[in-house]
Order: structure tokens, then C-alpha cells, then sequence
């Protein structure tokens, strides 16, 4: 009776499995919101257009000393305007920011779902070309978690300056086994597959990924690393976990590499607006690999 139950139930997910992706996938707030009097100076709410005709609560924080800019695609759960903080970190790196929400998410249009979600990537670049007049070659790419998918699939192809993947995911299957559903994760089939993406790619890469992740395992961060063929860079920051890359224990580790990788990309210039400059070789770490195009860094 057992194994005929197990069956009708595959049988019926089996049905819907985009369904199944989306509702494991996205977790969306359309409710709380980063306060309004707490907004940093010069930072505007845009809203994006798609291709398909959809608003996109998105926000975009000016830097005038810079002609570059740094697109941010978040987790899959919250929405953007939760990003304030970071989006602000990293204005501070000398690089203008547009940090892009999602359909379905705050107070965006529509509702999230893995085509939609790549429809909205490119959409932002376009925006960030056609609207904000950024080159292809001024423009940063960054993707944290399932933000990672939106970044591969919107860098594919593209010549620009560079991506950044923050404890990016090789596939929804793969993830699916991570969090314990082996039993459903053929369902998945070929969702959020970064790893094939991987092959597309043109710009430089840079991922960070906790070595405790414990949402998305540290090993898949390597494999997909392993797939990319342009030039790479691997950093491992030991003894974080998933959520917690910004914290106080964490936070230079995780914010150096991304900083040295915006001054080193799509400029000549190699400081920061505060005229400082920090290089990887000065923090405290331990070379895995160091090859023509791919380094490995662990940091303690």
C-alpha cells in the first residue's frame, strides 16, 4: 500500500513540477520594507520594466566619482529594499549600485518563478545599459545564493567587466538532495542549472562561499567553480555558514575580496573612494590553487 501511495504522490507532483520548483524556490515579502528614513543619501527607487511587460521594485545607489556599475540579485527570500545595507557597502567600494528585485517580491509585479526571475535579470541589464548609459564593459555583475542563478543566466554570452557568486548553487536538483528531498529531486529536472550555464561565460568570476554553509554545501560552490572556463577566483571563508558572511566575525573576510575585485575590474583605477587600496595578499589566508586563470583562496 505503501509503495502505491509513494507512487500516486510522484505520479501527481510529477504533474507540476515547475509548481513544485517555484513554491521550494521563492519565498518573497511584500510587507516589510527597509525604512524610509533610514535610506543612505543618493539612493533612488527605480522600477524596471521587463520584457514582458512587468514593474520591478528595484533600487539604484549613485556614485558620482564612478562610471561603472554594479548590478546585485538577491536571495530568494525578503526583497530588495532588505538589501539596503549591502547595496551601500558596496557603493562605498567606488562603484555605482542597482540592486533589482523580483517579480512577486515586495512591491514588484507578478509573481516569482524561474523564467520570470531570468526575464527580470536581463531585463535589469538592459536597463543598466539603455537607461543609466553603462557600457557592457563597466558593468558588475553580482548574485548571492539563488541571486546566483539570475547572475549566470544574465551573464551569459555577455562581455562584461565581471560576475561575483555569493554560495551560488549548482543545480535544483542538487539542491533538492542537499535539503534532504532525494525522493522528489528528479522532479527538479533541469532547473537552475548553473553548471550548464557555466560554459557560456565570458567575464572573469569571483565566488565566496562558506565553508560551513549549511543551506548550500561549500562543494557546490566548488563544482561550479570546476565548470567555469574563463579566468576564476575561489574564495573560502572558513567557519561561516550560509546566512552569516556579513557579520562581525566575518564581514572583512567577505568584503575584501569582493572590494578588490570591483577596484581590479573595468577601471584603471585601483582605489577606492577613500583612496585606499586593499589587496588580498595582505589578509591572512592559504593558497589551494593557483593556476593561468584560477585561484583558490581559504581565509581563517
Amino acid at each position: 500500500m505503501r509503495t502505491y501511495l509513494s507512487i500516486f504522490i510522484l505520479a501527481v507532483l510529477s504533474t507540476s513540477c515547475t509548481g513544485l520548483v517555484n513554491t521550494f524556490a521563492f519565498h518573497p515579502d511584500t510587507e516589510n520594507f527597509y525604512p524610509d528614513e533610514k535610506m543612505p543619501p543618493n539612493t533612488n527607487q527605480v522600477f524596471i520594466t521587463t520584457t514582458d511587460g512587468i514593474k520591478l521594485e528595484s533600487y539604484f545607489l549613485s556614485n558620482p566619482l564612478s562610471d561603472r556599475v554594479l548590478i546585485y540579485f538577491h536571495g530568494n527570500a525578503g526583497n530588495i529594499s532588505h538589501r539596503i545595507p549591502d547595496l551601500a557597502r558596496i557603493r562605498q567600494f567606488g562603484i555605482n549600485v542597482l540592486g533589482v528585485g523580483y517579480r512577486g517580491y515586495g512591491r514588484s509585479e507578478g509573481n516569482a518563478s524561474e523564467n520570470g526571475i531570468y526575464i527580470d535579470g536581463k531585463s535589469a541589464l538592459r536597463y543598466a545599459i539603455d537607461t543609466l548609459g553603462f557600457p557592457q564593459d563597466k558593468i558588475i555583475i553580482m548574485g548571492r545564493s539563488i541571486g546566483s542563478t539570475v547572475a549566470m543566466n544574465t551573464s551569459g554570452g555577455e562581455p562584461i567587466a565581471g560576475m561575483i557568486l555569493v554560495s551560488p548553487l549548482t543545480t535544483a536538483k542538487d539542491q533538492a538532495k542537499a535539503g534532504g528531498l532525494w525522493i522528489i529531486s528528479p522532479l527538479a529536472g533541469d532547473a537552475f542549472n548553473n553548471v550548464g550555464k557555466a560554459k557560456h561565460l565570458l567575464c572573469p568570476v569571483l565566488i565566496l562561499h562558506g565553508t560551513e554553509d549549511e543551506i548550500i554545501p561549500l562543494g557546490m560552490g566548488k563544482t561550479l567553480f570546476n565548470s567555469i572556463p574563463s579566468e576564476k577566483q575561489f574564495i573560502e571563508i572558513s567557519g561561516a555558514g550560509h546566512n552569516n558572511l556579513t557579520s562581525e566575525e566575518y564581514q572583512e573576510k567577505y568584503w575584501s575580496p569582493i572590494e578588490q575585485f570591483i577596484q581590479s575590474k573595468g577601471t584603471n583605477d585601483k582605489l577606492n573612494v577613500r583612496g585606499e587600496r586593499i589587496p588580498i595578499e595582505s589578509l591572512q589566508a592559504t593558497a589551494l590553487l593557483h593556476s593561468e586563470n584560477a585561484l583558490i583562496l581559504r581565509f581563517r
